[in-house]
């Protein structure tokens, strides 16, 4: 089964502001029809879908990525606005794949960059974990690993070694994808039942400079998405970058 991932898409209210060739729009349009031509089972969209955090820009949001040819979901990042996301379409928390299942914690905070599960997303995790035996993903939006880039690392998953405490005593986990970053990563987290991989995906967008101290955009590399192909209870994930927005 192959699944895809896009992220931070940034999306604002007036289409014809983002509309030109290196607008946020037509970036998200031509990566669509990219991802359209890996035949994916599932899209996971995982977040910051708005940069402006208003409706018209979800109602914009929902039309474009139903240009997929595949069922998709979506998650709320820093830049958005839950309330107003639920409004266009649900935010489902958790995704049956057969063998394997998706959840997908909320991490965002009001009025915050950074993110956090909280006592009560950790609650659920833990539930969740506890409940079904079968292979688990993890989509998320905020990094809950710090990825190298000082900035970025301030403002990624506040309560993360609470969040890998809750996965300490599960062996369910295969591996966690999450947004926020706007680059490529991947790396892991050695628990007790084995590493567990970490990637970040790229944005639809723009991509940050990695491993940067500040805020930093990095202009040569395009926009971009990740495969994630499950083989059995295994995985294989790639990252694909699309350069004919140019």
């Amino acid at each position: 089964m192959r699944l895809v991932q896009i992220s931070d898409c940034h999306l604002k209210a007036d289409a014809s502001d983002q509309a030109h060739v290196s607008g946020p729009l037509r970036r998200l349009e031509t990566v669509i029809e990219a991802v359209n031509r890996e035949c994916p089972a599932q899209v996971l969209v995982t977040g910051d879908i708005s940069e402006d955090e208003t409706a018209a820009s979800y109602r914009l949001a929902v039309a474009t990525l139903n240009r997929l040819e595949a069922p998709w979901v979506w998650l709320a990042g820093n830049h958005d606005q839950p309330t107003l996301m639920a409004e266009q379409r649900e935010l489902p928390g958790e995704l049956n794949l057969d063998d394997w299942r998706v959840l997908m914690p909320a991490t965002h905070v009001t009025g915050q960059p950074y993110g956090a599960l909280g006592a009560e997303g950790l609650a659920w995790l833990e539930t969740r974990l506890a409940d079904d035996p079968r292979p688990t993903l993890i989509a998320m939006h905020h990094p809950p690993v710090r990825v190298g880039s000082a900035w970025l690392d301030a403002i990624g998953l506040r309560d993360s070694e609470a969040f890998w405490r809750v996965l300490e005593t599960h062996d369910r986990v295969r591996a966690i994808f999450f947004g926020h970053v706007h680059q490529a990563y991947m790396g892991y987290r050695r628990l007790a039942g084995g590493d567990v991989a970490v990637y970040g995906c790229p944005s639809t967008h723009r991509q940050f400079l990695a491993d940067a101290a500040t805020f930093a955009i990095d202009e040569a590399l395009a926009p971009g998405y990740r495969v994630i192909d499950l083989h059995g209870k295994t995985l294989d994930t790639r990252v694909e970058r699309v350069d004919s927005w140019r």
